[in-house]
């Protein structure tokens, strides 16, 4: 389907919604809730599944479930910049390297909040989950139809690492900008898809798959002249979070390539083209490897295969663009391979052929699926925080 829609959608939607006024826009949000329940819901269960098999495993191995959700690797991180803000960049592996969103949003909600620090960051990564879940609804709705949109939510949510989506981590939260700013881009919301974007840029470094589709969208809409003002301050926004961040980076350590080099000299990551990613793969399929190494083998080879089904498909620019950068910069990277495939979950689109498989099948098929996805992510899910040693 192509990215055209009607030129005054935008113009139309935002006239409506002025002259309806509060009321109107609760009418709205109403109907596009009742809309995309089924997902929500179905999302929501296929998650729960996964956190009630972690709670008992857990208390079987006298673990301690809020901690494994709410400080495990990365968690601690984000909490420890909650509450007392960056350092000052001097250490080798400096906290600067975690984008900014995210543990500001906790800082700035727990004072507000009956919860500690630590359940108000995994509060916000669970409604941040369900905003992606209804992201990726709303994107498939709009394509291939509702149950295509239900179907993308909850396969979403039963994805191997899919774990991560419940922890206080960032995945969520970016997966749920990047869709919606998607969703915006497919329906010539210009102001809305920038300003997402700019958040967007503030969560996770790999918003640099996401500002180009951005900018080069609102730029094809100044061109062809059906995106006015709006595509012009989108294409000045797309890019501030992103950049603004890494400038501030650079400030604070005194030296313009600050965040790279906190990257590379602390984190040990670097892009070297997926050399590193190549080697890894191999170790695992030629050596005796973790189930998480072998997991990662699969997804990142599945995924490409999706990315191809996805070009058959002809997706969308847009889509297509997104997850092709999203995997060039993931396996595209040396350093933790182990956490590729966590970064990429918020490469829905790659999820599209499967979902629309899924709505095309009779309904015991796609209950053997699902289910046996389910038991695999629930299982897989608790390995990474009850088995697996090193981040998830």
């Amino acid at each position: 389907m192509d990215v055209r829609t009607d030129p005054d959608r935008e113009t139309t939607a935002v006239g409506a919604t002025a002259a309806a006024g509060p009321g109107g826009m609760i009418r709205r949000l109403r109907s596009a809730l009742l809309l995309a329940w089924p997902a929500l819901v179905g999302y929501t269960a296929v998650r729960a599944v996964g956190l009630v098999t972690l709670a008992v495993w857990a208390d079987a191995r006298d673990a301690r479930f809020g901690r494994l959700i709410g400080i495990r690797a990365d968690a601690g991180w984000y909490l420890r910049i909650a509450e007392r803000g960056y350092d000052s960049g001097e250490r080798l592996q400096s906290d600067m390297a975690f984008f900014p969103l995210y543990p500001y949003v906790v800082s700035w909600l727990e004072p507000l909040s009956p919860l500690a620090m630590r359940n108000t960051a995994i509060a916000v990564a669970w409604v941040a989950s369900l905003a992606a879940a209804w992201g990726l609804f709303a994107v498939g709705n709009h394509l291939h139809g509702r149950r295509t949109g239900v179907l993308l939510a909850v396969v979403w949510g039963l994805l191997p690492h899919a774990m991560v989506q419940s922890m206080a981590y960032t995945e969520s939260l970016f997966t749920a900008l990047a869709a919606w700013s998607l969703y915006a881009v497919l329906t010539r919301r210009w102001l809305t898809a920038g300003v997402l974007c700019l958040l967007a840029g503030l969560t996770r470094p790999t918003a640099s798959a996401l500002i180009p589709v951005v900018m080069l969208a609102a730029l094809i809409a100044l061109v062809r002249r059906y995106g006015g003002w709006r595509a012009a301050v989108a294409l000045v926004l797309a890019p501030l979070g992103w950049v603004g961040y890494l400038s501030w980076v650079g400030w604070r350590t005194g030296r313009p390539d600050g965040w790279f080099h906190i990257q590379s000299a602390g984190w040990g990551s670097t892009f070297d083209a997926g050399a590193a990613s190549v080697e890894a793969l191999g170790k695992a399929l030629d050596e005796p490897s973790s189930l998480q190494w072998y997991m990662v083998a699969t997804v990142a080879l599945v995924s490409v295969a999706l990315f191809v089904l996805s070009c058959l498909d002809r997706q969308p620019w847009p889509l297509l663009m997104f997850s092709g950068l999203l995997l060039l910069t993931t396996l595209g990277s040396s350093g933790y391979f182990y956490s590729k495939a966590r970064f990429l979950l918020p490469a829905f689109a790659l999820l599209l052929p499967v979902a629309r498989w899924l709505a095309g099948t009779t309904g015991p098929r796609m209950a053997v699926v699902l289910v046996t996805m389910t038991v695999i992510s629930a299982y897989f899910g608790s390995y990474l925080l009850l088995i697996w040693t090193a981040s998830p």
